[in-house]
């Protein structure tokens, strides 16, 4: 620990970060309200995987290389933008027509696909991976015997944070909608609210700046 500088300050740094409403805390909403706790879940473990391929990536020097070239950048921004209004489009055109809750249950192969799901529109943000390369050097020693360990053990533990808090909000968002859930009427309405804040993620992430 003698790598890490102001590891207190670290925690409640990465715990408001935790709390601040941000693009994954709409993902993980959105799916929760839509499709299920599962969905939500399985979306936050997605998430939280691809994270930590952003946080691999600036520990070995991958991120500073897209920090430092615009058309890298640009390039998996609009392609992770892309990917966010593909999703988005896919809900608005989900069907509807039933409305036994118990129909809603997720095969494993859903599973599988929402956390892949998750993962993409984690690794394809560009946003991430500057995050963290701006983030986490501030609280490691600049005489560090070891910078890509302290690098990673705060990665680590930012990422456990993160996903304790997003799993947290799918099960609370789960139990807020679970009274309403299974008609078709709200089924309707909750996948075109998944659309839309898929495509506005979407949007937002084409137009975000270096």
């Amino acid at each position: 620990m003698n790598d890490i500088l102001n590891f207190p300050a670290f925690l409640l740094a990465s715990l408001a970060l935790c709390a601040m409403p941000g693009p994954d805390c709409m993902y993980i909403l959105g799916r929760t309200v839509a499709q299920g706790k599962r969905a939500g879940v399985m979306s936050a473990l997605g998430i939280t995987v691809g994270a930590g391929g952003h946080v691999l990536a600036a520990a070995l020097g991958l991120s500073a290389f897209l920090a430092a070239s615009a058309q890298a950048f640009l390039v998996l921004k609009y392609v992770g933008a892309a990917y966010l209004i593909y999703l988005g489009v896919q809900s608005f055109r989900q069907r509807t027509g039933h409305a036994d809750p118990a129909l809603l249950a997720l095969p494993p192969r859903r599973d599988r696909e929402l956390f892949f799901q998750g993962v993409l529109t984690d690794v394809l943000n560009p946003k991430v991976a500057l995050f963290f390369l701006a983030f986490l050097p501030q609280f490691i020693s600049p005489h560090a015997q070891n910078k890509v360990g302290a690098f990673l053990l705060l990665g680590v533990i930012t990422l456990a944070m993160g996903l304790v808090w997003d799993v947290g909000l799918a099960f609370f968002a789960d139990r807020i909608v679970r009274r309403v859930r299974g008609s078709v009427a709200f089924e309707r309405l909750a996948n075109r609210v998944l659309g839309g804040v898929l495509v506005s993620l979407g949007l937002a992430l084409a137009c975000e700046e270096r």
